[in-house]
């Protein structure tokens, strides 16, 4: 596939309404809410909308470049959760199996709980599966989440912000804590991709960053994809506007939502939290790749044909299909992160949100649609129905959401 656009009448949009986006991407800009965003919208395998508005790099007046390497932040889960897939394809695991099977730390955990004196821990009443890690039902949390008490202890040692810890270390010290609630009870964000992302270094006997390269990255021609940007490609590098850094010691989601009423947007330094030059450790599951937005399009894409892309084949029909099921129970859903953000209208499934009643989601959409986004406000959608996948990338932490905004006009602009 290219990236030159396609005329969107053949792609079944209409030109006219396609050019809503482009206006209310730049009132974001206009009031100082996001600095630069990046937008495309594909149907078909073609491009049929990519433009940019804002800038990369506000201090050097630089305007946003179609080029431009972003933080992906949570959209590095998906990839990482389709390299894990890649191994069960294999028979590497079965989906119940524990994973102290793989990482014998995890062999007995405890569950702090809350009770009339205070806290206590108990016993877990069973062991955490790899289909628990992969559906964020591990009973784990992140230092940003303080509805729980174990979001307390991560914060004390510094989980998510300390870029010098290597994921091998990251998840046995995890092990080391106990957990927020009892496996397989409750969806909670959390560091479940970092154990995936163990998972497969263990399973396949190769660093996360050498398995992404040679399984996913290098087959798809995802070439500005990595744990690092290397100095030639600095240029394109966009920098972080917005509230506060997830990794900054003590910072919580409370707190962020404080900074956000003060209306704060300014440059944020990133390169002791999410370096761009030591990839060697700072390499994770749940956040750390650098990547663009056609590169992104490349993966989206090789999900949307169901595994492959250009005759490479990653997963199988099969894979893709199950991975995006619904795997949550009623009960579960909707899910939510600390009662602040609710996916209203979706469940969830192997690394991935899944919509499952369009009527009861805030945006356009269609049964079946899938992905993900990232905290520094990156986003993306497939919509097998439609064949149609959008992607959104700008860097801005905050609670700005102009991806819903993005995704309505998208879906307007269909008209076949």
């Amino acid at each position: 596939m290219t990236y030159e656009t396609t005329e969107p009448e053949k792609l079944g949009f209409c030109s006219k309404r396609l050019e809503r986006i482009e206006p209310r991407m730049q009132t974001y800009v206009d009031q100082n809410r996001i600095t630069g965003l990046s937008t495309l919208i594909a149907r078909r395998g073609k491009v049929a909308y990519y433009n940019q508005v804002g800038q990369m790099d506000k201090e050097a007046n630089k305007s946003m470049s179609p080029d431009a390497i972003f933080r992906i932040y949570s959209m590095t889960k998906p990839i990482v959760c389709v390299a894990l897939m890649t191994l069960f394809e294999q028979g590497c695991f079965r989906l119940i199996d524990p994973i102290s099977k793989f990482i014998p730390a995890f062999h007995k955990m405890s569950v702090l709980q809350q009770n009339e004196s205070g806290h206590s821990e108990v016993r877990a009443t069973r062991p955490i599966t790899i289909r628990d890690v992969l559906t964020h039902t591990s009973g784990l949390t992140y230092d940003f989440l303080d509805d729980t008490p174990v979001g307390k202890l991560y914060r004390e040692a510094r989980l998510l912000g300390d870029a010098d810890r290597t994921l091998e270390n990251l998840v046995q010290e995890l092990a080391r804590m106990p957990l927020a609630y009892q496996p397989g009870t409750t969806w909670h964000y959390s560091f479940s991709i970092d154990i995936v992302a163990h998972l497969v270094e263990i399973i396949s006997n190769q660093s996360l960053r050498s398995f992404l390269k040679e399984k996913i990255f290098l087959p798809l021609g995802m070439n500005d994809t990595d744990f690092c940007i290397p100095q030639e490609k600095m240029g394109r590098h966009v920098k972080t506007y917005g509230l506060a850094d997830l990794g900054t010691e003590g910072m919580t989601l409370k707190k962020m939502v404080e900074i956000w009423k003060s209306g704060t947007n300014q440059y944020i330094d990133l390169s002791s939290t999410y370096p761009h030059s030591n990839p060697d450790v700072f390499a994770r599951g749940g956040h750390g790749l650098f990547s663009t937005v056609t590169d992104y399009l490349r993966f989206a894409q090789m999900l949307l044909n169901k595994g492959e892309l250009e005759g490479v084949r990653i997963l199988s029909r099969k894979t893709v299909e199950f991975m995006h099921m619904n795997h949550l129970p009623d009960y579960m859903i909707p899910y939510n992160l600390s009662n602040v953000v609710f996916w209203n209208g979706y469940g969830y499934g192997l690394g991935s949100r899944v919509m499952i009643n369009p009527a009861e989601a805030d945006v356009l959409s269609s049964t079946g649609e899938f992905g993900w986004s990232g905290a520094a406000k990156t986003y993306y959608w497939v919509d097998p129905q439609e064949e149609m996948i959008g992607i959104l990338m700008s860097q801005c932490l905050g609670f700005e959401l102009p991806e819903k905004d993005f995704q309505v006009l998208a879906y307007q602009a269909l008209v076949d």
